[in-house]
């Protein structure tokens, strides 16, 4: 029996901005090909500012069926999550659907694609099964999808119009509601959401979203080489951080933290595996260059790394540190610290508190509170006790491979709900590029 297509949908290819949901989709992707039901194809969307550039074009020249669509960020409605520009849906978008034919398509983002291409696929494609992974709140939050009010970066736990508008006074509480109106309309047309978490799932139940049309399923990861551990002495007093160093995810929340531990005899010591500091505003940018001056005794910034290190630079440390400020969903920092046996110290809210078990797995700290870390930090290192059983409790994350027969078994499900019937072709599309 040949096998269904299943398309991947994406909003950066992996090759060109290394994220978290990009790495996750390229990994799902490449574990779906030993699938014996599905054929996987990939469609990554690209930047471009060129008024005549060729919509799609090969991804890669050693994978045939990966794929880019070009847009312009600046033809983008990041208020409704749309393109301004019809003709990418009705012309682009439907000129690959009607040549792949996918019998799923699974999105892992619609950023910078927008709401409408869901619509696009039903109107395309009437009898495929869409699928959609929840990484983040986007579709809820204005303010990346992060939901954390303004200025004060509080944390949000509902959003509605009149409240979005008090963190966005330039735009109408009815202009927000008309924004949920428009993104909930074109999510009606989606068979399955994925999420993550359970704090996600039902943060999207409590917006709207039918609780039976979300799979809580955890992303799969790829097997790590797990370096030895080896330590000489009975010290627990290195620290790491990985990441990009935004406001969202805690880096200087952190750095208050060792500042406070600082001339306390604890011999700790951090590293910052992180990048794109100068990407933030320029106040976030000064505080944490002033933090890194004060620290710099106990604090070492490494920079960005590559995946392939992850294992010798896990292997070089005993704690992992999740400080972020914003709720989170499911890391995957969290995923690659218990892939190579280190516990985690985190922070106590959202999808960091489900995925870490305080004192079991690691430990909570009071959210955005650096005197809370720092106590935290100061008894996690001081008991080398604490550490070995805690990293005993670590478990490697689901691996990829059974993920994608979990998602493989949820793809069959929403395509007998659906009741495809379509004959399945296994050609490639032919594309003009």
């Amino acid at each position: 029996m040949k096998r269904r297509k299943v398309l991947y949908v994406l909003h950066n290819h992996p090759r060109a901005r290394p994220g978290g949901a990009e790495l996750y989709a390229l990994e799902l992707y490449s574990a779906m090909r030993e699938s014996a039901t599905f054929e996987p194809f990939l469609l990554a969307r690209a930047e471009t500012r060129a008024p005549r550039m060729t919509a799609l074009a090969p991804a890669t020249t050693d994978d045939p069926r990966q794929y880019l669509i070009y847009t312009d960020s600046r033809h983008f409605d990041h208020l409704r999550g749309t393109s301004s520009r019809e003709s990418f849906y009705t012309r682009d978008v439907r000129r690959f659907l009607d040549a792949l034919k996918p019998e799923v398509l699974h999105f892992q983002h619609t950023l910078f694609l927008g709401y409408p291409i869901v619509s696009e696929v039903r109107r395309t494609l009437p009898s495929t099964a869409i699928v959609y992974t929840l990484h983040d709140f986007h579709p809820i939050c204005h303010r990346d999808g992060q939901m954390v009010r303004t200025p004060a970066n509080e944390l949000c736990h509902k959003a509605s119009p009149q409240r979005c508008h008090e963190c966005f006074p330039d735009v109408s509480p009815e202009a927000f509601a008309g924004r949920e109106r428009f993104i909930q309309q074109h999510l009606d047309r989606v068979d399955l959401f994925i999420a993550p978490s359970r704090f996600l799932r039902d943060r999207y139940v409590a917006w709207g979203v039918p609780a039976e049309k979300i799979l809580v399923e955890d992303y799969g990861r790829l097997p790590s080489d797990r370096l030895p551990y080896e330590r000489r002495d009975d010290l627990r007093n290195r620290l790491a951080f990985f990441g990009q160093i935004t406001p969202f995810k805690g880096v200087d929340v952190l750095l208050e933290a060792m500042k406070l531990l600082k001339g306390q005899n604890l011999n700790v010591h951090l590293r910052i595996h992180g990048a794109n500091i100068e990407l933030a505003d320029r106040e976030y940018r000064e505080r944490v260059e002033a933090l890194l001056s004060d620290t710099s005794d106990v604090v070492t910034l490494v920079g960005p790394y590559e995946q392939s290190e992850l294992p010798r630079l896990m292997a070089e440390i005993d704690w992992v540190v999740v400080p972020s400020i914003w709720w989170e969903n499911s890391p995957l920092v969290i995923q690659e610290a218990f892939a190579h046996g280190r516990p985690v110290i985190c922070s106590d809210i959202g999808g960091m508190a489900e995925k870490v078990e305080h004192g079991v797995n690691g430990i909570h700290f009071r959210a955005r509170d650096a005197a809370s870390l720092a106590e935290v930090v100061r008894r996690a290192v001081g008991s080398p006790e604490l550490w070995a059983r805690l990293a005993r409790a670590t478990e490697p994350p689901p691996a990829m491979v059974d993920h994608a027969e979990t998602l493989a078994g949820a793809y069959a499900r929403a395509l007998h709900v659906r009741g495809e019937l379509a004959p399945v072709s296994a050609s490639r599309p032919q594309v003009a590029v």
